[in-house]
């Protein structure tokens, strides 16, 4: 089955479907830039042409990556939302009763009671950790490999070098340095690949080919969207990522603030974090952009979609179903007369009509609605709507006229960590913080 998208309820309420128009005579200035940027080599999440050295150089760790029972990445942001994503979506046994490996471990935050948890319960000679930062300097994850390199160290000796592996810059930073200077097992984060655009490098990759899932398969899927953009660009403005990008502009320019991203593929719940920093970290720049709101149905529609349908109508959605989803077992004949319609019903039917509902009434209380439909919601699949999704911030934030390819102000709160635990060159940050730190403070106590 086809992934398509459906377009006959995007265009309502304070949106108009002419209001793409000027939008999409734009498409001239968006193909030079891209065939410019492709050409150029800055847009490798696109192109792919780090693809062929992964497939050589992944293959052969995977017997020593296999041997472990556990993996624990070691990464934050970008370098765990994808992995964990596609964790969730085709590997999601550990999670379920008597699971018996493998396991997916991720520590993505600086919490010393979780970390601590971690270490104390796995064991260093079945577990492979791997450490993931592009620029090899990220501070929270460095700070995880120090502790983690003495670890493995106290229990293996030098043997610890056969259970880490770094996936970093290429030729710079202090894990590559690492990595040559213990003989460690490393794989690439290829120039200008961000950590939000890299789910589909080793990133995310290798945690997938650990678990057994199909990492061909989400190659192969989002390449078949990424080809025409990179192969003919002067075609943009008929590709569907062009069309949600001018889509999404228009929603801001109608002082519309937010993008719900609502996932009824209940396996692909955790993309919509992953989507979240993807467009916000991509486009909240220069006072621009629209909040990203993950939702999954149908959790949430007993929660926040009260807001959705009935608070301020400054919400556009993407709407996220799927064809074939698996049914489950039917109801039986003894189901009281007061709920006799599920009698023969599979359990998974509540799923479809529950999705049409929340979708109607979406649209029926004014929420222009996008609704991606996905021909099936395997690996290839994923793969395909991670580069549409990719695609389309790219696009959006050349319609804003603002770069989507870097992350200025999360910098200053680095800078700021930085300054605060010693680090040295920061004297500007010092001062700041100073100041900061002398304001009076006003605390009320509960």
């Amino acid at each position: 089955m086809p992934h398509t998208l459906e377009w006959s309820r995007a265009y309502t309420h304070r949106l108009a479907l002419t209001d793409a128009d000027p939008l999409k005579a734009r498409a001239g200035e968006v193909a030079q830039r891209l065939a410019r940027e492709t050409s150029s080599g800055e847009l490798p999440f696109l192109t792919m042409p780090y693809r062929a050295r992964l497939e050589a150089e992944l293959p052969p760790l995977l017997p020593q990556v296999r041997a472990c029972k556990h993996m624990l990445v070691l990464g934050i942001g970008g370098s765990a939302l994808g992995a964990r994503a596609i964790q969730q979506a085709f590997a999601p046994g550990q999670d379920t009763p008597g699971h018996t490996g493998p396991w997916l471990w991720i520590a993505d935050n600086v919490c010393a009671e979780r970390f601590e948890a971690l270490l104390s319960a796995l064991s260093p000679a079945e577990t492979m950790v791997v450490c993931i930062s592009k620029s090899g300097g990220t501070i929270e994850t460095l700070s995880q490999y120090f502790l983690v390199r003495d670890w493995l160290r106290t229990s293996m000796g030098e043997a610890w070098r056969e259970h880490m592996i770094v996936v970093t810059d290429i030729v710079k930073g202090y894990l590559r340095e690492e990595a040559g200077k213990h003989g460690l097992a490393s794989l690439e984060v290829p120039d200008y690949l961000g950590g939000r655009y890299s789910a589909l490098s080793a990133v995310g990759l290798l945690p997938a080919a650990f678990l057994g899932i199909d990492w061909h398969a989400l190659l192969d899927g989002a390449a078949s969207v990424a080809r025409p953009l990179a192969e003919s660009p002067e075609n943009v403005v008929e590709h569907p990522s062009f069309a949600l990008a001018c889509w999404a502009k228009a929603l801001e320019d109608h002082a519309y603030s937010q993008l719900i991203f609502f996932c009824y593929i209940p396996q692909w719940a955790a993309y919509g974090d992953w989507f979240a920093q993807l467009w916000a970290e991509s486009l909240g720049k220069e006072g621009k952009g629209t909040q990203p709101v993950p939702a999954t149905g149908v959790t949430d529609q007993h929660s926040i979609n009260q807001m959705f349908l009935s608070g301020p109508r400054n919400k556009g959605c993407i709407f996220l179903t799927s064809e074939g989803q698996e049914q489950g077992r039917a109801f039986g004949d003894d189901v009281p007369d007061k709920w006799s319609w599920l009698k023969g019903k599979p359990f998974g039917s509540l799923l479809e009509a529950e999705a049409l509902g929340t979708r109607m009434a979406l649209c029926k209380n004014g929420v222009p609605l996008l609704h991606v439909q996905m021909g099936d919601n395997g690996p290839r699949a994923a793969g395909a709507l991670m580069m549409l999704l990719e695609a389309a911030t790219l696009f959006t934030g050349w319609l804003m006229g603002i770069n989507p390819l870097d992350q200025p102000a999360v910098e200053l709160g680095k800078r700021l960590a930085n300054a605060r635990l010693g680090a040295k060159g920061y004297t500007q940050e010092e001062a700041d913080l100073a100041t900061y730190l002398a304001a009076p403070q006003m605390k009320q106590v509960f």
